[in-house]
C-alpha cells in the first residue's frame, strides 16, 4: 500500500557524535536529507546523540555517522560499545538505515586497525574490515553503481577496507582508488547499510541517492513510499561538474 502524502510523514535522523565525527564537510548530508525532505512536505527530527548518550533504537530511522582523524575514532570506538552497541543492532533489525562516511565506514565494519595503536572494533553490521595503509588515497572520484547511476565525491583516506563474500559495495570505480585500491569498489550499499569513503560532501551532489536513502528510511514505518519528484538541475549541474574533474 502506497503512504499518500496528504497524511504527514515524519523522518527521524540520529546524527552520531557530530562533534566528533564532521570532517570535509560531512554535516552537509543531513543538511541534504533535511531539506529534500522539507520541499516534499516530510517532517524532520534530527536528533545528536554524543558521547554517553544512550539510544532507544525505535526512536531514529536513519543513522548517520561522518568521518574523523583516529583519535576521534578512538574516543567514538570506546563509546559506541560502552552505551550505544547493543541499540545500534536492535535498530538495524527493525529495519533502520544506517549512512556512514569514511571512519564511520570503517566503524560499520568488524574493526579498524591504524598504524599505530590498538585496533579499533567495530559494530560488525557488515562483514568488513580495514587497515591502516602506507599511503593516502585523496582526490576526486567517480563511480557507476550496478543501476547505472554515477556518484561523485572526494576521498582523503589511507585506510583500506575490503568488503566480505557477497557484500554488496556501493559501486565499482570509475576514477579514484576506492575502498583499498586495489579491487576496483567503493564503499558497501547492502541491505539497509550504506558506507562509502566519499565526501564533499556526499549527497548535494547525488540526489538520487540522497532520495533512495530517504525512501528506505521512511519505508520503516510507513510501508510502500514514493517521493515527489523535485527540480534537481543545480544538483544536477553540481554532479556534472564533480563528474568532469579528474584530480
Amino acid at each position: 500500500m502506497l503512504w499518500p502524502y496528504n497524511r504527514r510523514m515524519e523522518l527521524r535522523i540520529a546524527y552520531l557524535y557530530p562533534d566528533q565525527l564532521n570532517i570535509y564537510g560531512d554535516r552537509g548530508n543531513i543538511l541534504t536529507l533535511h531539506q529534500r525532505c522539507q520541499w516534499r512536505g516530510i517532517a524532520v527530527q534530527i536528533l545528536t546523540p554524543g558521547l554517553g548518550d544512550r539510544l532507544n533504537p525505535e526512536e531514529a530511522d536513519l543513522y548517520f555517522m561522518g568521518g574523523g582523524q583516529d583519535s576521534q575514532q578512538i574516543q567514538v570506538c570506546e563509546d559506541l560499545h560502552k552505551v550505544k552497541a547493543d541499540s545500534l543492532r536492535t535498530a538495524a533489525t527493525l529495519g533502520a538505515v544506517f549512512l556512514t562516511i569514511c571512519g564511520g565506514y570503517q566503524l560499520l565494519g568488524h574493526y579498524y586497525k591504524p598504524h599505530n595503536g590498538d585496533e579499533l572494533k567495530g559494530l560488525s553490521l557488515i562483514d568488513a574490515y580495514t587497515v591502516a595503509g602506507n599511503t593516502r588515497f585523496i582526490g576526486n572520484v567517480a563511480i557507476e553503481r550496478p543501476n547505472g547511476q554515477r556518484v561523485v565525491g572526494f576521498e582523503n583516506h589511507s585506510g583500506r577496507t575490503y568488503l566480505g563474500n557477497g557484500v554488496t559495495p556501493l559501486g565499482k570505480v570509475i576514477h579514484g582508488h576506492g575502498n583499498n585500491g586495489e579491487d576496483g569498489f567503493e564503499g558497501v550499499a547492502h541491505d539497509n547499510f550504506y558506507g562509502t569513503y566519499l565526501h564533499g560532501s556526499l549527497l548535494p551532489k547525488n540526489p538520487q541517492l540522497a532520495d533512495e536513502i530517504i525512501t528506505k528510511a521512511l519505508q520503516r514505518r510507513y510501508g510502500s513510499v514514493q517521493l515527489a519528484a523535485l527540480n534537481d538541475t543545480l544538483e544536477q549541474q553540481a554532479h556534472q561538474r564533480a563528474l568532469a574533474l579528474k584530480s
